[in-house]
């Protein structure tokens, strides 16, 4: 093999988007998580609490500090099921939807300058095949 192992390459890609998404996300008062949790209720509400940590990757039992932040926000809601009122259906909130846009335009922002090096073709080529193993993976 004549380049590093792809788990190398990308582990310190996404050290680095990460860290410089932490600034955007630390402007809008957000952990790395709640962004998870948003993004993730942005497709659609969650049925319960334990979906969406399986959506998230994020253990269940941690996800309630993170809802119970994002919520004392106003960020998302959590209402009881009327099929099953032991659990909670948890929705983004148009404050949640405006904080969530907000973070996406700056993340955009950030991903077109880490990305400006690279030939358009390149760059679309890049996307297309991370986005195509990231729904494999589901």
């Amino acid at each position: 093999m004549d380049r590093p192992e792809l788990g190398f390459l990308l582990s310190r890609l996404m050290r680095e988007v990460m860290a410089r998404e932490k600034p955007i996300l630390d402007a809008a008062g957000l952990e790395m998580w709640d962004y998870a949790v948003l993004t993730a209720l942005a497709e659609s509400d969650a049925p319960t609490q334990a979906q969406l940590a399986a959506s998230t990757g994020r253990d269940k039992t941690r996800l309630i500090g993170n809802l119970d932040r994002l919520e004392a926000e106003g960020m998302v809601e959590r209402q009881p099921d009327p099929a099953d009122r032991r659990n909670r259906i948890v929705s983004l909130t148009p404050a949640g939807s405006r904080v969530l846009a907000r973070c996406r335009e700056a993340i955009g922002a950030m991903e077109t300058e880490l990305l400006a090096d690279l030939d358009p073709r390149d760059r679309a080529g890049f996307e297309r095949a991370l986005t195509a193993l990231a729904e494999a993976g589901r």
